[in-house]
């Protein structure tokens, strides 16, 4: 069984102002270790990036420097995968739409989904309710004890 992360998992690891961070770090560390293979995807990546370097998102942004060294760190185990859209995205976008409809801020999780549907990864570690909203995707939220007890 392959997992993913949402944007928002890596942004807590980061963020030690997060009443979040230290469940979400574990997560990421365990991730990082090992050795269960692991798909990062691209539109997480950028997202955290988007939002870690913003100066009014968070009081205290990161560099994008200091951003990409945690992206790289993330990314560098042999049982992590990168993924994007493949020659197969836009059927597998289509499928998630046509069962979800999703419209303004559920597109961005649709793509996600897509994504996971096309990659063949079954689940995702996220926060975000609404990625139960998509059909086939186990959604396993780090913040719930029933879930952290195998990270921590």
């Amino acid at each position: 069984m392959s997992q993913t992360i949402d944007a928002n998992i890596l942004v807590y690891a980061t963020h030690t102002g997060s009443p979040f961070h230290q469940r979400a770090r574990a997560l990421i560390e365990h991730l990082v270790a090992g050795p269960a293979l692991a798909y990062i995807l691209w539109p997480a990546v950028l997202g955290y990036l988007r939002i870690i370097t913003h100066p009014t998102i968070l009081g205290s942004p990161l560099s994008i420097d200091e951003a990409i060294r945690n992206v790289e760190n993330v990314l560098s185990p042999p049982h992590i995968r990168v993924a994007g859209e493949g020659d197969d995205f836009w059927g597998a976008f289509r499928r998630v739409a046509t069962d979800t409809k999703p419209r303004g801020t559920l597109v961005p999780d649709a793509h996600l989904a897509a994504l996971m549907h096309e990659h063949g990864v079954s689940s995702i570690w996220s926060h975000d309710r609404d990625f139960r909203k998509f059909s086939g995707l186990r959604v396993k939220d780090p913040f719930d004890d029933r879930y952290s007890a195998g990270f921590e």
